[in-house]
């Protein structure tokens, strides 16, 4: 016994992981929908891995978007750190430029706007049990939408369960389903689902580059499932480099009790 309790012991070894501690990157996280209401864009700063989620607002920006016909709109700081037009409503077919001057730096991003592909209606269906739920039945959400023929589409789709926003990230494009009525399953593992329940599934067409963004995330987010580490930050469409994006996107939701 006392043989294998050194053995044991020997085996210990201590990891030192080396999180970093690259605090106070601007984040920019910029949202322009086709739906008529306030367009907002949030501007922060980063904190280190070890701190609280408390993320220190940047003041006093000068933020503007402007449309491919060179029109001009200024945001205005609602609240610390957030700058708002409303109302507004981007045109899809656009392509839209934003810039941001803080801190006698300038950034500059665009984003064209897609085409809204309708989102038809969702589903659920059952998956298999967890023996760890009490016997009952889960179940999972399936989005169902006709693929425009011979046109490049990337979407993006955001889950609410009874309110509360799922984790997983769906990213998908039309590399194998051009022209065709697509049928996608919601695979997540975040918040088990039964009936009862209120959905809520919000359905995003976006352009190629804020689709590398979310796949590129929804990626290492698969892979920190299986225990691997986050390797790095998504690419970003903002120049020159910072945290976060500039997204012009369609927007639709469907909600649903599920049976």
């Amino acid at each position: 016994m006392l043989a294998l309790l050194f053995a044991a012991s020997s085996c210990t070894k201590v990891i030192d992981l080396d999180l970093g501690n690259n605090a106070g990157q601007l984040d920019i996280e910029a949202n322009l929908t086709n739906i008529s209401g306030p367009q907002t864009i949030v501007i922060s700063k980063n904190v280190a891995f070890s701190n609280p989620n408390n993320y220190p607002a940047v003041t006093g920006a000068t933020v503007t978007l402007t449309d491919q016909n060179g029109i001009k709109q200024t945001l205005t700081e609602s609240k610390p750190g957030t700058y708002t037009i409303n109302p507004f409503a981007g045109l899809a077919g656009n392509t839209y430029t934003l810039n941001v001057l803080t801190g006698g730096q300038a950034y500059t991003a665009q984003s064209a706007m897609p085409a809204v592909v309708k989102l038809d209606s969702l589903s659920d269906k059952n998956r298999p049990l967890n023996r760890n739920n009490g016997g009952r039945d889960q179940k999972v959400i399936s989005v169902y939408y006709k693929d425009p023929t011979g046109v490049a589409n990337q979407y993006r789709f955001i889950e609410w369960v009874n309110g509360v926003q799922v984790k997983a990230i769906f990213s998908y494009n039309d590399q194998l389903t051009d022209g065709k009525y697509v049928t996608l399953d919601l695979l997540e593992q975040d918040i088990d689902i039964y009936a009862g329940d209120t959905v809520k599934v919000e359905m995003q067409c976006i352009d190629k580059p804020i689709y590398t963004y979310w796949f590129d995330l929804e990626s290492q987010q698969s892979n920190n499932f299986n225990g691997a580490v986050v390797p790095a930050n998504p690419p970003t469409n903002i120049s020159p480099a910072t945290l976060g994006y500039f997204i012009a996107h369609t927007t639709q939701t469907i909600s649903f009790t599920v049976k």
